[in-house]
Protein backbone atom coordinates (compact mmCIF):
# COMPACT_ATOMS: atom_id res chain seq x y z
CA UNK A 1 0.00 0.00 0.00
CA UNK A 2 1.20 3.63 -0.76
CA UNK A 3 0.89 5.42 2.58
CA UNK A 4 1.44 9.39 2.73
CA UNK A 5 2.67 10.52 5.75
CA UNK A 6 1.30 14.25 6.76
CA UNK A 7 3.47 14.90 10.11
CA UNK A 8 2.58 18.12 12.05
CA UNK A 9 1.84 19.25 15.80
CA UNK A 10 -1.92 19.41 14.98
CA UNK A 11 -2.98 21.60 17.64
CA UNK A 12 -5.47 21.41 16.72
CA UNK A 13 -6.48 19.60 13.57
CA UNK A 14 -8.31 21.94 11.73
CA UNK A 15 -10.67 21.82 8.16
CA UNK A 16 -7.55 22.30 6.24
CA UNK A 17 -5.33 19.72 7.34
CA UNK A 18 -8.62 17.12 6.57
CA UNK A 19 -9.31 18.66 3.30
CA UNK A 20 -5.43 17.94 2.26
CA UNK A 21 -5.23 14.15 3.59
CA UNK A 22 -8.52 13.75 1.19
CA UNK A 23 -7.08 15.51 -1.55
CA UNK A 24 -4.01 12.97 -1.70
CA UNK A 25 -6.12 9.64 -1.74
CA UNK A 26 -8.79 11.72 -4.05
CA UNK A 27 -5.51 12.17 -6.39
CA UNK A 28 -4.11 8.63 -6.23
CA UNK A 29 -1.20 10.04 -4.67
CA UNK A 30 -1.12 7.29 -1.66
CA UNK A 31 -3.74 4.52 -0.94
CA UNK A 32 -4.19 6.03 2.82
CA UNK A 33 -2.47 9.51 4.43
CA UNK A 34 -1.36 8.82 8.13
CA UNK A 35 -1.73 12.01 10.33
CA UNK A 36 1.86 11.28 12.28
CA UNK A 37 0.93 13.74 15.29
CA UNK A 38 4.28 15.23 16.20
CA UNK A 39 4.80 15.50 20.12
CA UNK A 40 7.75 17.63 19.50
CA UNK A 41 8.96 19.50 16.55
CA UNK A 42 12.64 20.26 16.19
CA UNK A 43 12.70 23.40 14.23
CA UNK A 44 9.49 25.14 16.04
CA UNK A 45 9.14 26.83 19.40
CA UNK A 46 6.90 24.42 21.93
CA UNK A 47 5.25 27.61 23.99
CA UNK A 48 1.95 27.07 23.42
CA UNK A 49 2.05 23.40 22.40
CA UNK A 50 -0.79 21.19 23.95
CA UNK A 51 -0.74 18.17 25.52
CA UNK A 52 0.38 15.51 22.91
CA UNK A 53 -2.59 13.05 24.17
CA UNK A 54 -4.73 15.80 23.74
CA UNK A 55 -3.79 16.73 19.94
CA UNK A 56 -3.83 12.81 19.32
CA UNK A 57 -7.61 12.30 20.87
CA UNK A 58 -8.73 15.56 19.22
CA UNK A 59 -7.13 14.18 16.28
CA UNK A 60 -8.69 10.71 16.01
CA UNK A 61 -12.20 12.06 17.07
CA UNK A 62 -12.06 14.47 13.78
CA UNK A 63 -11.06 11.63 11.67
CA UNK A 64 -13.20 8.52 12.96
CA UNK A 65 -15.28 8.61 9.83
CA UNK A 66 -12.45 9.16 6.97
CA UNK A 67 -11.67 5.49 5.87
CA UNK A 68 -8.47 6.47 4.09
CA UNK A 69 -6.84 8.75 6.79
CA UNK A 70 -5.32 7.37 10.06
CA UNK A 71 -4.23 8.63 12.87
CA UNK A 72 -0.88 7.57 14.28
CA UNK A 73 1.32 8.11 17.47
CA UNK A 74 4.20 6.51 16.08
CA UNK A 75 6.21 9.33 16.63
CA UNK A 76 5.34 9.18 20.41
CA UNK A 77 7.46 6.05 21.22
CA UNK A 78 10.79 7.28 19.01
CA UNK A 79 13.47 9.12 20.64
CA UNK A 80 12.46 13.20 21.06
CA UNK A 81 12.99 15.35 19.10
CA UNK A 82 11.73 13.27 16.49
CA UNK A 83 13.32 13.71 12.91
CA UNK A 84 11.15 13.18 9.79
CA UNK A 85 14.04 10.91 8.19
CA UNK A 86 14.36 8.69 11.55
CA UNK A 87 10.54 8.38 11.94
CA UNK A 88 10.42 7.75 7.54
CA UNK A 89 13.07 4.85 8.03
CA UNK A 90 11.50 3.44 11.53
CA UNK A 91 8.11 3.35 9.88
CA UNK A 92 9.91 1.44 6.76
CA UNK A 93 11.24 -1.06 8.88
CA UNK A 94 8.22 -1.42 10.89
CA UNK A 95 5.61 -1.72 8.16
CA UNK A 96 8.05 -3.37 5.15
CA UNK A 97 5.07 -4.40 2.97
CA UNK A 98 4.16 -0.15 2.56
CA UNK A 99 5.86 2.50 0.84
CA UNK A 100 5.89 5.63 2.06
CA UNK A 101 6.08 9.37 1.18
CA UNK A 102 5.86 12.86 2.87
CA UNK A 103 3.16 15.60 2.59
CA UNK A 104 4.61 18.82 3.66
CA UNK A 105 3.79 22.40 3.05
CA UNK A 106 5.38 24.71 0.74
CA UNK A 107 6.17 27.22 3.91
CA UNK A 108 8.93 24.18 5.23
CA UNK A 109 9.94 23.29 1.86
CA UNK A 110 11.29 26.79 1.58
CA UNK A 111 13.43 25.80 4.48
CA UNK A 112 13.64 21.91 3.82
CA UNK A 113 17.60 22.41 3.46
CA UNK A 114 17.63 22.72 6.97
CA UNK A 115 16.18 19.59 7.69
CA UNK A 116 18.06 16.67 8.98
CA UNK A 117 18.89 13.91 6.20
CA UNK A 118 16.91 16.28 4.07
CA UNK A 119 18.10 14.95 0.49
CA UNK A 120 17.74 11.12 1.98
CA UNK A 121 14.14 11.81 2.31
CA UNK A 122 13.27 13.19 -1.23
CA UNK A 123 15.17 10.26 -2.83
CA UNK A 124 14.18 7.76 -0.57
CA UNK A 125 10.64 8.82 0.37
CA UNK A 126 9.64 11.40 -2.19
CA UNK A 127 7.85 14.42 -1.03
CA UNK A 128 4.50 15.84 -1.46
CA UNK A 129 3.74 20.01 -1.21
CA UNK A 130 0.98 21.20 -0.80
CA UNK A 131 0.25 25.22 -1.14
CA UNK A 132 0.66 27.67 1.39
CA UNK A 133 -0.16 31.26 1.11
CA UNK A 134 3.02 33.55 0.47
CA UNK A 135 5.21 30.37 -0.42
CA UNK A 136 5.40 30.01 -4.75
CA UNK A 137 6.21 27.13 -6.04
CA UNK A 138 7.82 26.89 -9.74
CA UNK A 139 6.72 23.85 -10.57
CA UNK A 140 9.50 23.77 -13.16
CA UNK A 141 12.50 24.01 -10.44
CA UNK A 142 11.48 21.50 -8.32
CA UNK A 143 13.75 18.43 -8.31
CA UNK A 144 12.99 15.04 -8.82
CA UNK A 145 10.49 12.44 -6.47
CA UNK A 146 8.73 16.05 -5.39
CA UNK A 147 5.25 16.69 -6.08
CA UNK A 148 3.44 19.80 -5.90
CA UNK A 149 -0.07 18.77 -4.83
CA UNK A 150 -3.12 20.34 -7.19
CA UNK A 151 -4.72 22.20 -4.54
CA UNK A 152 -6.32 25.01 -3.01
CA UNK A 153 -5.00 27.47 -0.38
CA UNK A 154 -6.87 27.01 2.91
CA UNK A 155 -6.61 30.27 5.03
CA UNK A 156 -7.14 28.16 8.41
CA UNK A 157 -4.20 27.85 10.57
CA UNK A 158 -4.22 26.37 14.43
CA UNK A 159 -2.93 29.67 15.51
CA UNK A 160 -5.53 31.30 14.37
CA UNK A 161 -7.85 28.83 15.89
CA UNK A 162 -5.86 28.68 19.35
CA UNK A 163 -6.06 32.58 19.64
CA UNK A 164 -9.67 32.98 18.53
CA UNK A 165 -10.48 29.76 20.88
CA UNK A 166 -8.99 31.83 23.86
CA UNK A 167 -11.05 34.94 23.14
CA UNK A 168 -14.38 32.61 22.92
CA UNK A 169 -15.11 33.71 19.13
CA UNK A 170 -16.24 31.51 16.56
CA UNK A 171 -14.10 28.78 15.14
CA UNK A 172 -17.30 26.52 13.57
CA UNK A 173 -16.21 26.75 10.15
CA UNK A 174 -12.59 26.11 10.78
CA UNK A 175 -12.65 22.97 12.61
CA UNK A 176 -14.29 19.47 12.27
CA UNK A 177 -17.83 19.47 14.43
CA UNK A 178 -16.81 16.37 16.02
CA UNK A 179 -14.43 18.02 17.80
CA UNK A 180 -15.77 21.31 18.88
CA UNK A 181 -17.22 20.24 21.64
CA UNK A 182 -13.68 19.31 23.69
CA UNK A 183 -12.17 22.19 22.25
CA UNK A 184 -14.94 24.21 24.02
CA UNK A 185 -14.35 22.12 27.21
CA UNK A 186 -10.56 22.72 26.96
CA UNK A 187 -11.47 26.62 27.06
CA UNK A 188 -13.87 26.68 30.30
Amino acid sequence: MKVCIFGGSFNPIHCGHLALARTVVAQHLADEVWLMVSPQNPLKANNDLWDETYRLALARCATADIDSVVVSDFEFHLPRPSYTYDTLCALRAAYPQHTFTLLTGADNWAIFDRWRAHEAIRREFGLIIYPRPDYPIDTAALPEHVTLLDAPLYAISSTTIRQRLSLGEDISTMVPASILPLLHNRRE
